[in-house]
């Protein structure tokens, strides 16, 4: 047996308020949509990894998601212009990482991060 995917559900009243933020703003493909679900997806490869954590690093909370990006600088002014929530950073954490915490529209905590080699 092996695992295939992982797929995170987040709750939401109207999912199509969800493309300005996964489409627009994190550029991922609309891959389904029933008007009940709305499922993103990039085309990049990924492992299969869920996270249990106390806390989100650096005393920050748990994230409902964390999303890496290849440039958190552009995704970052872009958050910024578009008016997101930022709740954290950008910071460069002891662990690696430069990351930003950002409200999605539903009020889900969201950590988009770059590791060091990729900033």
């Amino acid at each position: 047996m092996a695992v295939l995917r992982i797929v995170a559900n987040l709750k939401a009243d109207d999912p199509s308020l969800a493309r300005s933020f996964y489409r627009d703003l994190l550029g991922l493909d609309v891959a389904m949509d029933h008007g009940w679900i709305t499922t993103f997806a990039g085309e990049a490869l990924s492992s299969v990894q869920v996270s249990i954590a106390s806390e989100g690093g650096s005393g920050t909370p748990v994230p409902a998601l964390s999303i890496e990006v290849d440039d958190i600088d552009d995704v970052f002014a872009r958050a910024v212009a578009a008016g997101f929530d930022i709740v954290y950073g950008p910071a460069d954490e002891p662990w690696g990482v430069r990351r930003f915490f950002l409200r999605d529209p539903f009020g889900n905590l969201v950590n988009i991060l770059s590791h060091a080699h990729q900033a």
